[in-house]
């Protein structure tokens, strides 16, 4: 079966590929949305909704242990639970298909393969159509370990939908999702090894954040087995037995895999238009532009895997496709772990500045000696911050917090290096009393030259 001629189909209905489509229906066109499993894509039913969901109630009694006055609360999982499922729409992607179709949106669930130019096959359906967005997202990475698939493992999916809790999880992985789940685990009790090959957890960013996340961790009670990785793993009764690198043995109900995610290009039908993926996905050029009529946006490009980027891809297409002349910048893309106390970063660390031939200004301050508010926020008050400055053109070029809410505030770092904001105009500006924004301007005001 032959659909009408579509001005653009898009392919996956993650949060990219759905902002590409709403926009581009918005300017007038006659859009088809294709998606194997949930409208909505990983993050609304898998990743970033029940993630933070889920974090959300054993930081709020973590918050009331650091508060004065407050009697400790009580964790009540079934309640979380059903509060989870209901942030999820209990896997059920009925209302969002519906939505779309009325508003004249087409939506086909299956498998989109492209099947040459201006051409995609969803089962025995054939969609023609002047424009392809390619918007597959991404699936985990599963590393070749003797015995892994034997044994059985979670990933983010099994680990965010979880209906009862384990009381043991090993997590392999030190990035985000490993970081965000073993602290949740942990906090409702679980005992949490967390495995990492690397010397220090979240390597992408700067040391001190790596040390100071892990010091959290610990905190809350998570062993961490840095600078080992696993060698196989096999089961036991019901348990997981995982061998390590250095010989040592460690063991729990679960298994959760959190080594990393790849981009989804197999069975794409890439070919048939001239698109060769690579290791990192679909390479893109700055209006993600991948082949003739044919865009990538989201995780599938491997530029950087967060549903923010996705989104704002999603925008650089439908402005490309509306004739106006985007460039995609991610200079100043913030990076968030939503870990407690929370990680956030964003433009260069000091190792990547210096490849870059940056030279720097930096300075790295301790909130609760240079602000007020750590202190109206919860006792023994934590956190820190980091600034990193080109000394020749006097702008900022990265930055970094780990401290309470740090999510929200790393957004004027980040538009501070987008605009190239003189550090003149910094230190001249002023941040209500008291927040936690008041630190940008000890930070600036404490910049000297890196050793």
């Amino acid at each position: 079966m032959v659909s009408d001629r579509y001005h653009a189909v898009v392919i996956g209905a993650g949060p990219a590929g759905e902002t590409a489509v709403e926009r581009l229906h918005a300017q007038g066109m006659r859009v088809a949305i294709v998606e194997r499993e949930l409208v909505g894509g990983e993050c609304a039913y898998w990743a970033c909704i029940p993630s933070k969901t889920l974090l959300r109630v054993p930081e709020v009694r973590a918050e009331a242990d650091r508060a004065a006055g407050v009697e400790r609360p009580e964790l009540q999982w079934p309640q979380l639970a059903a509060y989870r499922d209901y942030m999820i729409r209990d896997l059920d992607d009925t209302k969002q298909v519906t939505g779309y179709r009325e508003e004249g949106i087409d939506v086909y669930k299956g498998e989109g393969r492209i099947s040459g130019p201006g051409a995609v096959q969803v089962g025995e359906t054939a969609l023609a159509t002047d424009r392809i967005i390619i918007a597959t997202g991404s699936d985990p990475a599963i590393p070749s370990i003797e015995g892994l698939a034997q044994a059985g493992y979670w990933t983010n999916r099994q680990a965010t939908t979880v209906a009862e809790l384990p009381d043991s999880v090993i997590v392999l992985g030190g990035g985000p999702v490993g970081i965000e789940l073993g602290q949740f685990f942990a906090r409702f009790g679980v005992h949490v090894t967390l495995i990492h090959t690397e010397e220090r957890l979240i390597p992408r960013e700067e040391p001190a954040v790596s040390e100071l996340i892990a010091q959290a961790l610990r905190e809350d009670g998570v062993d961490l087995r840095l600078g080992r990785s696993a060698e196989s793993v096999s089961c036991q009764g019901d348990a997981r037995r995982v061998t390590l690198s250095d010989g040592e043995e460690v063991r729990a109900s679960e298994l959760l895999i959190a080594t990393g995610r790849r981009p989804r290009v197999e069975g794409l039908g890439l070919q048939t238009v001239g698109i060769k993926p690579g290791a990192r996905g679909i390479e893109v050029d700055e209006r993600c532009r991948a082949a003739e009529g044919v865009w990538a946006i989201g995780d599938v490009t491997g530029v950087m895997p967060f549903t923010h980027v996705g989104k704002y891809q999603g925008r650089i297409v439908a402005a490309d496709i509306a004739g106006e002349e985007p460039h995609a910048g991610y200079q100043a893309i913030p990076r968030v772990v939503f870990s407690d106390p929370e990680l956030a970063a964003v433009g260069v660390t000091e190792a990547q500045a210096r490849e870059q031939g940056i030279e720097l200004e930096t300075a790295r301050i301790s909130l609760p000696e240079t602000i007020s508010r750590p202190y109206t926020y919860e006792r023994d008050p934590r956190g820190e911050m980091g600034l990193l400055a080109d000394r020749g053109r006097q702008v900022l070029v990265g930055a970094w917090a780990v401290a309470p809410l740090a999510s929200e505030w790393i957004h004027q770092a980040a538009m501070a290096i987008k605009s190239e904001i003189p550090l003149a105009v910094l230190r001249d500006t002023v941040a209500q009393f008291p927040t936690f924004s008041e630190a940008y301007l000890k930070c600036v005001e404490a910049l000297e030259p890196a050793a």
